[in-house]
């Protein structure tokens, strides 16, 4: 896992790329490669890469980045792993034509393969990445991020060059990058607690989706395109018996975990309690000679609004013979690390469970691991929220043959008894509109709330406008595509395209490479996405039972009651501590916000800290922070002039 970041001259300016000015912006992600640091800037410094490294597979200094091919013609800068890089290494070497100069290198790999297949090589790549690789010969450089979109990747393009970088806070080294709020992506933000792609919060920075390559060339021209989608990939297994429908997820997941450990540093994983964590715990220690490292995250007391699972844990731990670590948090430690938390989102992630996530990435790296396993993908693919039970319920209410006016009376009902803020109401609106019920699996403020809230230039302005414009392409494709159009097949491809890359995806990569530890993934390994997107609806909510046909796959690898006990996400008790200090310090930085700019209503947002509102209130909080750390104060650490 490392940081990256370019800089290219495109048209006819003046800029070019100095030493000073590279080595200012990869200065800005040393935390993502704290082992080592390289810089590559062509003859003519119309183009330059750099690189920080966190060594994980093949240390020697001949891995080192960026790196070239033989003849100089290919420069790569690669944050990521490509999993199945040997497989890939042997089929080049059978076809010939390759010098190599490492022993095991995926970064190298990458070249040859590119030099092979040209960008179609990344079809055969099993991995998480993010690629910048500059192309001499047709002066080109290509910006590719993996398919599910857990590496990110950053660009913007303004006063003659394009520059790119695994992190926002490296682009605004540029002096001449512009700090602004992008309107339009705030308004999504309130809704999804992110901004979707390809906006960031920042005006004029874009980021790359998941499943696209950027070619940038020379003269200015952009071309994206989109090189993965899910359904292109999926085998209908409408007919197969459950039986082997279950052998065949144990089997694909058990490569997916098996490919994520290699490693030439030590691996461990994130150990909740809950089925996802256990199951890799569990398929991680398979082979094993010795114990495997786990790592979990509890609170100093039994919450209302969050039960300690730490027992849970403790009894995976022991089941798997594991070595096992805990660390209980308190209000104090999230009070403590909120400033760092801004400083390493970029922009807002209004997800609380980003604070566990830091804290139990830094027990791992303390107690010396590089690279841990999170069970991340597994609720999104087999229905694993008991909340989408409601959305799905009232989305095949919807499709009945209710006539339309009847729905519009009951809208119309909710609206005059003063519902219209309520998710219910939302969900009804929708089903009147013809639209699905179903946007995301995390939604903060509904479009009837988020219009009141928003200031009045701003309600003005975003009249007759909603969230759905965000997700209008998503529905396109998944309309076009999807061998079956169910329900529950949206809400899994929605959250594939939106909330898992840029919500929880973006989570665990910022804050575990804040303290320089890398996490995979399996679950969304692409072969076992595809095969779970093979599987039909009716398979995975059979008997309202969630994740049914999983726990049958893994039925008898962990102990029956983690598999049966009621399900509970990884979160932070921020009901309770909104009624004490964290409460009092939102209201501060709040009201402070809403006098120094014009994007929401003071009264609306000090309705939501009256209510104890806490998950809306802390997605506002996150966004007051944001500003103030990033556009509202002027930080000298970030105003350089270019070189």
């Amino acid at each position: 896992m490392c940081g990256i970041v370019g800089a290219l001259t495109i048209g006819q300016t003046s800029f070019r790329v100095g030493e000073k000015y590279l080595a200012r912006i990869l200065d800005t992600v040393r935390h993502r490669g704290p082992d080592a640091t390289g810089t590559w800037i062509s003859s003519d410094a119309r183009v330059g890469l750099g690189h920080r490294r966190l060594s994980i597979i093949d240390l020697s200094v001949a891995a080192s980045q960026p790196m070239c091919n033989e003849d100089q013609t290919l420069w790569i800068s690669f944050n990521g792993e490509i999993y199945n890089h040997a497989e890939i290494r042997r089929e080049l070497e059978r076809l010939g034509g390759h010098r190599w100069k490492t022993d095991h290198s995926d970064t190298e790999v990458i070249l040859h393969a590119f030099e092979q297949w040209g960008i179609d090589c990344i079809q055969r790549f099993r991995g998480m990445f993010a690629i910048a690789l500059w192309d001499a010969r047709h002066r080109e450089l290509w910006l590719i991020r993996d398919r599910i979109g857990i590496k990110p990747l950053y660009y913007s393009v303004h006063h003659g060059r394009m520059v790119f970088a695994s992190e926002i806070k490296a682009l605004l080294q540029d002096s001449e990058q512009e700090r602004a709020m992008d309107e339009e992506a705030l308004y999504h933000f309130l809704s999804f607690l992110t901004t979707p792609a390809p906006m960031t919060l920042f005006q004029g920075i874009r980021k790359l989706p998941g499943g696209c390559w950027l070619r940038v060339r020379s003269d200015g021209t952009i071309q994206q395109s989109r090189y993965w989608d899910v359904w292109d990939h999926t085998r209908p297994l409408s007919g197969v018996s459950e039986g082997n429908i279950a052998e065949q997820v144990l089997d694909e997941l058990r490569t997916a975990v098996q490919l994520r450990k290699v490693s030439d540093v030590p691996v461990g994983v994130f150990l909740s309690g809950g089925i996802d964590s256990s199951v890799n715990t569990a398929l991680f220690s398979e082979g094993e000679s010795r114990p495997v490292k786990c790592f979990s995250i509890g609170y100093d007391g039994d919450y209302r609004s969050y039960q300690n699972e730490l027992h849970y844990a403790r009894q995976m731990a022991n089941f798997a013979g594991a070595e096992y670590h805990e660390r209980i948090l308190t209000q104090q430690d999230l009070l403590d690390f909120l400033p760092s938390m801004v400083h390493f989102q970029d922009e807002p992630i209004a997800d609380p469970v980003c604070v566990p996530v830091y804290y139990v990435s830094k027990l791992a790296r303390d107690h010396g691991v590089t690279v841990c396993q999170v069970g991340e993908g597994s609720d999104e693919l087999f229905w694993g929220y008991p909340s989408w039970k409601a959305q799905l319920e009232l989305q095949r209410w919807g499709n009945l043959p209710v006539p339309r006016a009847l729905k519009s009376l009951g809208l119309m009902g909710l609206r005059t008894i003063g519902n219209q803020e309520h998710r219910e109401y939302e969900w009804l609106r929708r089903n009147v509109q013809r639209m699905p019920v179903f946007w995301s699996g995390a939604e903060a403020f509904t479009e009837t709330h988020k219009k009141s809230l928003l200031s009045s230039r701003l309600q003005r302005q975003f009249a007759g406008f909603s969230s759905w414009e965000a997700l209008a392409p998503i529905y396109d494709r998944f309309q076009s595509k999807a061998w079956e159009k169910s329900p529950l097949q949206w809400m899994t491809y929605t959250d594939l395209n939106l909330r898992l890359p840029e919500l929880l995806l973006m989570r665990v990569d910022k804050m575990s490479m804040a303290v320089s530890l890398e996490a995979r993934v399996p679950f969304l390994d692409h072969k076992f996405v595809e095969l779970a997107m093979s599987i039909p609806e009716a398979l995975k909510t059979r008997n309202g039972v969630l994740k049914y046909i999983l726990k049958k796959a893994v039925r008898g690898l962990i102990p029956d009651e983690l598999i049966n006990r009621k399900k509970q996400g990884f979160g932070v008790p921020v009901y309770e501590w909104f009624f004490d200090r964290l409460g009092q310090f939102a209201r501060t930085q709040l009201s402070d916000f809403c006098e120094e700019t014009d994007f929401l209503s003071r009264a609306e947002v000090m309705k939501v800290l009256d209510r104890r509102d806490a998950s809306r209130a802390w997605n506002l909080l996150n966004l007051a922070l944001w500003w103030k750390q990033y556009i509202g104060c002027k930080n000298e650490e970030m105003a350089h002039s270019a070189d």
